[in-house]
């Protein structure tokens, strides 16, 4: 009979799946962040528009209403690494695609410089090579929190781990100079 508990979409598919503009874009996004498949996409662009509604909606209401709500949802943010600690309300409607996608375990493995393309880093994730805090994490699309970001190394069982390893030898340049960071991406 299997699990009662019915399994749902996670994401919202675009109303006008096949103009040109969108297309071009989500193809970008593909290649720039290493996704697998367009449902990727859709799936953050679902969490992204959540969390914009839920800020649309807390503009609405009175000061007294919203103050605990607003903020549960700027500490949500911010734990995520999404948002500034000195972020407002205003600050989660301007939230755009790119700041969720360059919260992935993928986008900061290669940004840390421990892997040599953005496809490789989705390869060594998913062969258990990467871990965060010494727990082994196999999901490319793990939203890493901020505490989190500066515990992303090998796996200590991983060969990678060994510094005599080829490829960690051949990456030698510093994740400063090889991957933009979330705001030079904005500015651009």
């Amino acid at each position: 009979m299997g699990d009662p508990k019915r399994q749902r979409k996670k994401f919202d598919t675009p109303r006008f799946p096949w103009q040109m503009d969108t297309l071009e874009a989500e193809l970008d996004l593909l290649g720039q962040y290493g996704l697998r498949n367009k449902r990727e996409i859709w799936r953050h662009k679902t969490s992204l528009s959540k969390y914009r509604g839920i800020g649309r909606s807390l503009l609405g209401m009175s000061v007294e209403e919203r103050s605990t709500q607003e903020e549960q949802l700027l500490k949500r943010l911010n734990r995520l690494g999404i948002l500034p600690d000195e972020a407002a309300l205003d600050d989660v409607l301007d939230l755009a695609l790119e700041d969720i996608l360059g919260r992935r375990l993928q986008t900061l493995v290669f940004q840390r410089g421990l892997a040599q393309s953005i496809q490789q880093a989705r390869q060594l994730i998913t062969h258990g090579h990467i871990s965060i805090n010494g727990r082994k994490v196999s999901s490319p699309s793990y939203m890493v929190l901020k505490d989190e970001e500066e515990k992303i190394t090998y796996s200590p069982k991983s060969p990678l781990n060994n510094p005599e390893h080829p490829l960690t030898m051949s990456i030698s340049v510093p994740a400063e100079e090889q991957a933009p960071t979330m705001e030079e991406n904005r500015r651009e």
